[in-house]
């Protein structure tokens, strides 16, 4: 399955399994790819909406992660 955005790598390990590290890391990395506000907004919002499990899901859908 192909990321949303393919060309923005987040990292994961070495993150502790911290949501609101991994949530940091990749609105980070939007921003700096210049994904528009809104969008992050809508990434930030599905992020965090269920489990843990599902945030991570969500970033894999969303991002290329390492």
């Amino acid at each position: 399955m192909r990321p949303k955005h393919p060309n923005i790598f987040v990292r994961l390990s070495g993150e502790n399994g911290n949501a609101f590290m991994i949530v940091g890391v990749c609105i980070k990395a939007a921003r700096q790819a210049g994904l528009p506000k809104g969008e992050i907004d809508q990434f930030v919002k599905e992020a965090t909406n269920a489990s843990y499990d599902d945030l991570l899901q969500t970033v894999m859908r969303w991002f290329n992660c390492e």
